[in-house]
């Protein structure tokens, strides 16, 4: 892969300059997390970290990210040194809360296309984070997302109904109609 300019890229460029490499390996995979609530509120929230799901070996995965020059000899985190991004690939699990990921969005970028959680499986990751463990931030999350994004609210609403979250699924839309 030839050399880049990967201390100019946004989340989302690194996102997919990644991905693409990953893909080129034979590896599937797709963002979820921080970094996704990053890329669609355009930084209204800003994650640094870029949790990636797979069901690719590690040494795989190792192997391609020294190919691109990542480093994680140090911790669990790979680290480029030209970027203040780093990546991190936390679990294989295609579920949010109960409920399975059926589907995916594609972010195109300048330097390839990046897959992804749904803006409503979005949504559903971060309100999970409030409804478990009363993650305000999650909750915050959820709202700028929904309010940039479309959204399906009747699958949110049937999804925190199936995770016994109704009272703070109420105060999640209480919270997108003030705002």
């Amino acid at each position: 892969m030839k050399k880049s300019k990967i201390s100019t890229y946004s989340i989302g460029e690194v996102g997919a300059w990644v991905a693409e490499h990953l893909r080129s390996k034979g590896l599937d995979c797709f963002l979820s997390g921080g970094a996704v609530v990053s890329i669609y509120t355009d930084n209204r929230y800003e994650s640094f970290d870029l949790d990636f799901v797979t069901f690719s070996e590690r040494s795989k995965i190792d192997l391609a990210m020294t190919e691109l020059g990542f480093d994680h000899s140090k911790s669990r985190y790979y680290i480029h040194p030209e970027t203040k991004y780093y990546v991190e690939f936390p679990g294989s699990a295609l579920q949010i809360g109960n409920s399975l990921i059926r589907s995916f969005s594609e972010h195109k970028t300048k330097v390839g296309t990046l897959k992804l959680l749904t803006p409503t499986d979005c949504v559903k990751d971060r309100l999970a984070s409030f409804f478990h463990w009363n993650d305000r931030q999650g909750l915050d999350q959820a709202v700028w997302v929904a309010e940039a994004q479309v959204i399906d609210l009747e699958d949110i609403e049937k999804w925190s109904k199936d995770e016994r979250k109704q009272k703070e699924f109420e105060e999640f839309l209480a919270r997108l109609k003030k705002e």
